[in-house]
């Protein structure tokens, strides 16, 4: 249920850089090609590792950006906020605010949150 003036991808991915670059350059390529293609984003909020890489990606070639996030994460995550930020209060209220945005879903390397958003059903 995306909004009818955008086209947002939801992206589900590590919040830390990869030791291994191809991840990284695959990210900040993910993130340029979603713009240029005149796509947005949805994702976890942030602004580090390959999240923020995607994240700053479609900002940096003018596409649009909505980070959702926890508040008890923001302490980890700091105060980076690329693009329009909504704050919420739980994971399931995060990841219903997803779905809810976006058309369509990617995943990137990442861990067992990552694991875990893949896995769930989005109608």
């Amino acid at each position: 249920m995306t909004s009818e003036s955008e086209n947002l991808v939801c992206v589900f991915c590590a919040s830390s850089d990869s030791p291994n670059a191809v991840y990284n350059d695959a990210a900040d390529t993910l993130g340029r090609e979603l713009a240029q293609a005149g796509y947005g984003l949805v994702y976890g909020g942030g602004g580090h590792g390959l999240m923020g890489r995607v994240a700053r990606g479609v900002f940096d070639n003018n596409g649009s950006v909505l980070g959702i996030i926890p508040h008890s994460l923001t302490k980890f995550e700091g105060s980076i906020e690329i693009g329009r930020t909504i704050l919420v209060d739980s994971m399931h209220e995060r990841k219903q605010l997803m779905s809810q945005h976006a058309m369509a879903f990617i995943a990137l390397p990442g861990g067992f949150g990552t694991l875990e958003e893949l896995l769930e059903r989005y109608d």
